[in-house]
């Protein structure tokens, strides 16, 4: 995880500082800690003669913040090497709270939000991770910001859209160079559409194809720029080419075949994203994207058509058999699908005929 590495890289940071502060405060240090800190030798085993004097030098309250940081850290590396997490997530949380102004506590707060997540707490550790970006500054190590640590566990770790906006929202103002940002807006488009947002979520997608990151892949979403793309070209198109019902459209491609009409195929044929592929291929192939006119594969040839819809038609799609076009693959079928588009209501559920399949079916 990315906790993981930040803390294995202010170890190696702050190892010298630490035991150079620790050895010098040691030969002053007694060998015994207070009652009151006696919950945090439990289970140490080899290590409860250093921490006692960890403790002890703790106690002292140095004034010095990397002094202390440098204590902190070996009683709280300690206590994860024994896995006692519970006496962990107290030491730590009590020093944030006495220590209000401490530099360190975003990060002790977050050495005790990845406990809370190592042990599938998650609403706990999303509680943690708020908590340091409203209260705490941002601590930079090595150039990474713990801040963008929080989003970045934050977005795993939440499934609501209003949240989703507020982290990649931040995400993007704040560190956009640190991140992707063209999936940063593809993600933020995603949430305003889930959320029903759709004029943003339709700015936002614009924003996201700006990039070119025809390559982008989202989980969940293989062809993430034609989805994307998909949607504004729909949304910025005349969407003059729906039928009402899905027999109205079937009967007037009927009536078109019959009369030779291609001037009316032509005009039912959907203006964005039609496609005409084999069984094979899939929609995002480059080469299923057709721009043809439909006289060009009649040619006086006697066009016949199936009396009812292919049986594997369902609600949301169906497919009439066709065959007679001249070309090396006489047989096409047609796809219907059912519009779904809730950014314009008015052709929402209607139908459109949005592609043809090469050949009869595999």
């Amino acid at each position: 995880m990315v906790f993981v590495t930040i803390l294995s890289v202010l170890k190696k940071i702050l190892t010298g500082i630490s035991i150079s502060i620790i050895a010098f405060f040691c030969v002053t240090a007694t060998a015994c800690s207070s009652d009151s800190s006696s919950y945090l030798l439990y289970g140490l085993k080899e290590n409860s003669d250093e921490q006692k004097q960890l403790l002890e030098l703790l106690a002292k309250n140095p004034k010095n913040q990397e002094t202390r940081f440098a204590l902190m850290n070996r009683v709280a590396n300690n206590l994860l090497t024994a896995q006692n997490n519970v006496s962990l997530v107290l030491f730590l949380t009590t020093s944030v709270e006495n220590y209000p102004d401490n530099p360190y506590n975003a990060y002790w707060l977050l050495m005790t939000a990845h406990i809370y997540l190592q042990n599938n707490a998650p609403k706990i550790a999303k509680y943690y991770f708020e908590r340091i970006l409203k209260n705490c500054p941002d601590l930079e190590i090595q150039g990474r910001s713990l801040h963008l640590v929080c989003l970045e566990n934050l977005i795993k770790i939440t499934d609501s859209p209003e949240l989703h906006i507020r982290y990649y929202t931040e995400l993007i103002t704040r560190f956009p160079s640190n991140i992707d940002a063209a999936q940063a807006y593809f993600m933020l488009a995603r949430a305003y559409e889930k959320l029903g947002e759709w004029d943003l979520a339709i700015q936002t997608y614009t924003q996201f194809l700006s990039y070119g990151r025809f390559d982008i892949q989202v989980p969940g979403i293989p062809n993430s720029y034609e989805y994307a793309k998909q949607i504004v070209d729909y949304n910025s198109s005349s969407k003059d080419w729906t039928f009402e019902t899905l027999d109205e459209l079937v009967t007037s491609i009927k009536r078109a075949i019959d009369t030779y009409n291609y001037r009316a195929l032509d005009s039912y044929r959907a203006k964005v994203n039609f496609f005409a592929m084999s069984w094979k291929q899939t929609a995002s192939d480059k080469n299923s994207q057709v721009d043809f006119q439909m006289r060009d594969f009649m040619a006086g040839n006697r066009i016949r058509y199936s009396a009812a819809l292919d049986s594997s038609s369902t609600p949301y799609e169906a497919y009439l058999r066709t065959w007679g076009w001249y070309q090396n693959v006489s047989v096409w079928y047609l796809y219907f699908r059912k519009v779904n588009f809730p950014a314009d209501p008015e052709i929402h559920g209607r139908w459109e005929w949005a592609g043809i399949y090469y050949g009869d079916k595999v």
